[in-house]
């Protein structure tokens, strides 16, 4: 009961206006992000990735932002990529990027955003690596599905996310494996009514195992990327076990995890024969994905709590 009362407040605050413009002035709220993302520019994001490749993980960047109010800042968002894609990195392998649609201009032009899409999804594959669509609020789904079917039936490099505590997934999933898709699979961090959404942990977890275990099959058979989502390393040891018993081993499994989060537990699961990702998340528009992130994790607000003593 205070964990879900706790991760409302939370997430109240992650949308609320006058907290999203005032909290970011906060000394001791910027020193207690710093846990959760490098910095605020690429280059940030470029240097903590480095000692991060080196063990052999696979990194994916995300800068922070959405709901755009002009078509000229999902322009400067599409330009920041692009450059991203252009640039020379002393990294083992490319890094993969993540991006909401919302950022590059959905709320305002579908067609406008689909085409920084296109044009990205084809730079990542000149430079071997991928584009993945984040997945926004509940009333995103149908459009960014939309978009990842248009993307995907030219472009084989595209992913896309799944929230696990939407009712709908299930059909959601099972509308996108005949097109082989790259899944990453999340429990989901918006603060989404009952009637839409599992509230409940018990009811998450069993929601993302099962849709784990069906994405892992496909995986097996080459028909899909699975890649699992979630700090809950307890949950993705419960979904290796029961896949191993239907033949799909942990390398067909993927476990992607934030930057700062449950590092040493990564670590562990990569040595356990799983590969590894870090997303790594940058960008001044941080407030409202930090706040999410707090909800996650009671274990997240008690960090961001001592962040008040000296």
């Amino acid at each position: 009961m205070v964990r879900r009362i706790v991760r409302k407040i939370l997430l109240w605050m992650a949308s609320n206006p006058w907290l999203r413009e005032h909290l970011p002035r906060l000394g001791f709220v910027r020193r207690a992000v710093r846990r959760f993302m490098p910095g605020e520019d690429a280059e940030s994001a470029f240097g903590a990735a480095a000692g991060l490749a080196a063990s052999g993980q696979g990194i994916l960047f995300t800068r922070l932002g959405e709901n755009l109010a002009a078509l000229a800042e999902a322009d400067e968002v599409a330009a920041h990529y692009r450059a991203l894609l252009d640039r020379e990195a002393s990294l083992p392998r490319r890094p993969e990027l993540s991006v909401k649609p919302t950022q590059l201009g959905l709320d305002i032009d579908a067609e406008a955003c689909f085409r920084h899409l296109d044009v990205l999804a084809g730079l990542a594959a000149d430079a071997g690596t991928w584009l993945w669509l984040d997945m926004e609020g509940s009333t995103y789904v149908d459009s960014t599905l939309d978009l990842y079917e248009r993307l995907r039936a030219v472009h084989p490099n595209v992913g896309i996310c799944l929230q696990a505590y939407l009712k709908r997934t299930p059909k959601d999933l099972r509308r996108l494996l005949p097109l082989e898709p790259a899944v990453r699979l999340v429990k989901g961090a918006y603060d989404e009514p009952a009637t839409i959404a599992y509230r409940r942990r018990p009811e998450v977890d069993a929601a993302y195992q099962a849709l784990a275990l069906v994405l892992a099959e496909a995986a097996r058979d080459g028909r899909a990327r699975c890649a699992l989502g979630t700090h809950d390393s307890g949950l993705i040891e419960r979904i290796a076990t029961f896949a191993e018993s239907a033949d799909v081993s942990r390398g067909s499994l993927e476990v992607h995890m934030l930057y700062g989060i449950r590092s040493r537990e990564l670590a562990r699961l990569q040595a356990a024969g799983f590969p590894t990702f870090t997303l790594i998340a940058y960008g001044a528009f941080w407030y409202p994905w930090y706040m999410r992130r707090l909800a996650e994790r009671p274990a997240n607000v008690l960090f961001a709590l001592r962040q008040l003593l000296p």
